[in-house]
């Protein structure tokens, strides 16, 4: 088992010079009805389920190109202007790694008419405090912590990072709504038992009364390349969505 932030202190120095991070596409993407995706190379977990590539996942330092937040930003807008969409992210790894690189990229984005959805996995949000305070001061911006897992035992098993690392991801929520920024959780339920969720609700209505009600369920989509990865390490996948056969309520 590893330590998170640990390895996001080893991937800072791998993967970042300055203020450049890797990345090694943008796109326009399906998801929250069109927006515009740069995808980042560097993941302070190793979740098993994880749909980039080994060598993205594995071995971040390899991958793609640096890029500074000012051609970040020209990239998003050329895409932007050819699709007319006004929503951005970064995906594909872990976009709160290389905070400087983030919030200047943010800053950026700020001045503009578009919206920025954060996709994280809320470690970093969650052991540093100021963080979100950070974040607040971007009105743009809504950020969307995907939980892996219901519970401890299953964070593990499916990043095989130190069990006690899952609080955090509900600390980075805790974090997110006391600094006023716009926050959902979402969860990924196809490793979880019925119980684990159940009970994995209870805590989210310890934070606050009205996330329930706004926790996005996140399924396991069937790549080719996640199944092989999956079978390797002897995971029972007992349901998902072919990549082409994604629920609309999920896109």
């Amino acid at each position: 088992m590893y330590d998170p932030l640990k390895r996001t202190k080893a991937l800072e120095k791998s993967t970042f010079e300055g203020n450049l991070r890797r990345y090694y596409r943008f796109r326009p993407a399906k998801w929250y009805g069109g927006i515009v995706t740069g995808d980042v190379c560097a993941c302070n977990l190793l979740c098993y389920f994880c749909w980039a590539g080994d060598e993205i996942r594995n071995h971040p330092e390899r991958v793609g190109k640096l890029y500074s937040p000012d051609q970040v930003f020209n990239k998003f807008e050329a895409i932007s202007r050819k699709c007319g969409y006004t929503l951005m992210r970064l995906s594909g790894q872990e976009p709160t790694i290389g905070r400087e690189h983030l919030l200047e990229l943010l800053s950026l984005l700020a001045r503009t008419k578009y919206r920025f959805i954060l996709e994280t996995n809320g470690i970093l949000i969650g052991a540093e405090q100021d963080y979100a305070q950070a974040l607040s001061k971007f009105g743009n911006l809504h950020v969307r912590v995907s939980v892996k897992g219901t519970c401890e035992e299953e964070f593990s098993h499916l990043t095989d990072a130190a069990p006690e690392f899952f609080q955090l991801q509900l600390d980075a929520i805790k974090n997110l709504i006391d600094a006023g920024v716009s926050v959902h959780p979402a969860v990924m339920v196809s490793f979880s038992t019925k119980d684990n969720l159940k009970s994995f609700i209870r805590r989210l209505e310890k934070i606050d009364a009205t996330l329930p009600t706004q926790m996005e369920v996140e399924e396991l989509i069937l790549y080719p390349h996640v199944v092989k990865r999956l079978k390797k390490h002897n995971f029972d996948i007992k349901g998902g969505h072919e990549p082409d056969k994604v629920p609309k309520e999920q896109i």
